[in-house]
């Protein structure tokens, strides 16, 4: 019989010894996930005072919940006949929750259910659910699955807020059949909420659940817009799990309008900031701005206090900023030139420094711009993270900073074109246009950097020299772009914005490039979005358009079944402005490919988007309004200058194409002027005939008349000689 196979030697036994010593013990240390944010230390949050242990609500038995189980996945479904039908099901499961909020809140399996009923609930039901709530407010945002359903309360009620505020009939206690029921208006059920957290304020912005609930209450106090693509950084973390119905409206998810809040809302907004910061020295606050989960709740407090209370509060010895940066003046040597310092290439705190940037007052920023920035933008703008404080500070200055600081960052393109430091090249341009500052040093060093064989090369830019899927389709539903990817894309695009040479650089790189070259970007999911910019581009040239839409013929159909070449021939439809005929090309081709574009979802909205359902019907009336909105009414030469476009469509002044009623009474205009030009022409011309006859009726007379005086005196002569 074969043996074990195991190690020999005493060191081996030992090591077994040890672990079976560990084990028994229990003192083995899990390792942490190096994704999972690191818990506060105790040290840090010295001096903060801390809520209680977490109170057990209890769990729910199997039936309840395999119940509430089934009731989740019919909720994300959404498949009922009709809204009664679900306003149905919803009271019935409100119904069988009764009693049992807390723990469904706290259950993982369940606490999904909780997030999906509030997106569907009605303003009287969120009121039940807060007042079931109340007094658990404290435990429950620093709980794992509960947060999530606090953080959901908070976005769902906040617009009942602004319904109250704008109908004061809403407050009125209505008339209820139970003598039990309380009526409290949503705006005090919030202030209540803010009762439960005063004082533990510190240290929830550092807790790992509680702050993002905490980040979404003061946006919500304070009226601002909340969505996910622009704070989702600051409010979410990245692993938030994303709970939603099918077929729901978007306004039921994660989204707010800026909102009109009372007034209680921004007295206690400050309060919150005065109490959070009451109990915090100088030192703490510097550690919270490098620590992962105390940095944005207080980026969100210091911006809050700039925005909404006015940037003079800077002024306050207690403000936000006053205790970040103590020190007027700000010089080298003090401590609030180190805390500068020792944030720009922090990974954490250069996040807080932007936000300080961004917000300061201009005597601040001036200041803080001259004494640590003004001769380094250079070096800033070659480091991976101090560059996009740069990118901030290039934001806030004047024409002549920033032309010093232009002068700074060019001598360094070849040195970012190298390390794919592309980001802050994009802000330099787009602030170079805002401002009117000459762009041509930057055209000249982006050639060099991106030069090759046949000059400027746009590929260089796109990063395309990677090679391409071998079934020639893109794969954006399977691979992450690449960040150097997305940026060489922007900066392209920005530099496409520019009118003259630096723009015509891209212009001109991709006339040149070859078909089978051309169609890759249009199938590449990031660099086709500069091919869709180009396109519909008020800088690209008649000629230019016309050169690149060309080369995608014999190739439409399947681009078109693309999810990203789809995007291209769908900017090709305002691209062949000017080009009716090159439009009813690709019309032509779609049509040839109807039946594999009716099968897949990406053709059918290119279908539909080119309207090629009134192209097969009522083709000729496809064929008038094409060249309506192309500008002409059939073939078009191709000016040299750029934006030379029909007088009949396009706005001269504004810039824009006319819509069909601007069209239709402009039509109507030019008819009426042709008439009103013709019946002058035929008056002029009755008055002249008129004028003619008379002068011929006037001679007549006057040869009768000298007939008739020749005739008399000849009479008279001869009777005289008689």
């Amino acid at each position: 019989m074969p043996k074990e196979r195991k190690k020999r030697g005493r060191r081996e036994e030992h090591k077994k010894r040890k672990r079976e010593h560990d084990d028994e013990g229990g003192s083995k240390r899990h390792k942490t996930s190096a994704d999972e944010p690191v818990p506060c230390p105790d040290a840090a949050v010295d001096g903060v005072a801390r809520p209680g242990a977490q109170p057990f609500y209890g769990m729910l038995d199997d039936d309840e919940q395999d119940y509430f189980r089934r009731a989740d996945e019919l909720l994300e479904l959404n498949q009922f006949a009709d809204p009664e039908e679900r306003k149905l099901f919803l009271e019935n499961v409100y119904r069988e929750a009764s009693g049992k909020e807390l723990k469904i809140a706290h259950s993982q399996s369940c606490s999904r259910l909780m997030e999906r009923l509030i997106l569907l609930s009605t303003p009287d039901q969120l009121k039940g659910l807060f007042q079931k709530f109340n007094g658990h407010f404290l435990h429950l945002i620093q709980h794992r699955f509960a947060s999530h359903c606090c953080e959901a309360l908070f976005i769902q009620a906040a617009p009942a807020v602004t319904q109250e505020v704008a109908k004061p009939a809403l407050t009125q206690t209505p008339p209820s059949s139970d003598p039990n029921d309380i009526y409290v208006s949503m705006e005090n059920l919030f202030l209540y909420t803010l009762d439960e957290l005063e004082g533990y304020l510190g240290y929830l912005m550092t807790d790992r659940f509680a702050s993002h609930v905490l980040r979404v209450l003061l946006v919500v106090l304070a009226g601002e817009p909340l969505e996910k693509s622009n704070h989702k950084s600051l409010l979410q973390s990245k692993k938030k799990e994303k709970v939603a119905i099918s077929g729901a409206e978007k306004t039921q998810e994660w989204a707010l309008e800026k909102r009109t809040v009372p007034l209680s809302f921004l007295v206690a907004l400050q309060k919150i900031i005065n109490d959070s910061m009451a109990g915090l020295d100088s030192s703490y606050l510097r550690q919270l701005a490098v620590h992962p989960t105390g940095n944005p709740t207080l980026q969100l407090l210091l911006r809050l206090e700039l925005t909404q209370f006015g940037k003079s509060r800077a002024k306050d010895e207690n403000s936000i900023i006053h205790r970040l940066l103590p020190d007027d003046p700000i010089a080298g040597g003090t401590e609030s030139a180190s805390f500068i310092n020792g944030l720009v290439y922090d990974a954490i705190g250069s996040r807080l420094l932007e936000t300080i940037i961004q917000y300061a007052p201009g005597k601040l920023f001036k200041t803080i711009y001259g004494e640590f920035f003004k001769e380094r933008m250079g070096s800033l703008a070659r480091n991976e993270i101090a560059s996009y404080v740069a990118a901030k500070i290039l934001e806030r200055l004047g024409k002549d900073d920033l032309e010093e600081a232009m002068r700074q960052i060019v001598e360094q393109i070849p040195n970012l074109v190298e390390r794919n430091r592309t980001a802050i090249l994009k802000t330099l341009i787009e602030r170079c246009v805002v401002r009117g500052v000459d762009t041509t040093p930057i055209k000249a060093q982006l050639q060099t950097a991106y030069a090759g064989s046949n000059g400027f090369e746009v590929t260089r830019i796109l990063k395309l020299s990677e090679a391409p899927s071998e079934d020639g389709k893109s794969n954006s539903k399977h691979e992450y772009a690449h960040p150097d990817k997305v940026h060489g894309s922007l900066l392209a695009q920005a530099m496409m914005a520019v009118r003259g040479p630096l723009g015509n650089l891209i212009f001109d790189s991709l006339e040149k490039l070859g078909p089978h070259l051309t169609i890759n970007i249009a199938r590449d999911p990031t660099a086709s979005r500069t091919l869709q910019a180009a396109l519909t581009s008020p800088h690209a040239s008649v000629i230019f358009r016309r050169k690149v839409i060309q080369k995608f013929y014999g190739h439409v159909g399947e681009l078109a079944l693309d999810p990203a070449g789809s995007h291209v021939i769908d900017a090709i439809w305002e691209g062949t402005h000017g080009l009716a005929f090159i439009r009813e090309r690709i019309a032509e081709e779609l049509a040839e490919n109807e039946a594999s574009l009716r099968e897949s979802h990406v053709g059918r909205a290119v279908w539909r988007n080119w309207r090629m359902d009134l192209y097969k019907r009522r083709r000729n009336d496809w064929v008038k309004q094409s060249r309506w909105t192309a500008g002409n009414e059939g073939f078009q030469s191709f000016p040299e200058s750029n934006g030379d476009t029909h007088p009949a469509t396009y706005n001269n002044k504004a810039g824009k194409h006319l819509t069909a009623i601007e069209l239709a009474r402009q039509k109507h205009a030019a008819a009426k002027a042709a008439q009103a030009k013709k019946e002058a022409q035929q008056a002029k011309k009755e008055s002249s005939s008129k004028e003619v006859s008379s002068r011929e009726n006037k001679t007549k007379k006057e040869q009768h008349a000298s007939k008739s005086s020749s005739s008399k005196g000849k009479e008279k002569a001869a009777a005289m000689a008689q």
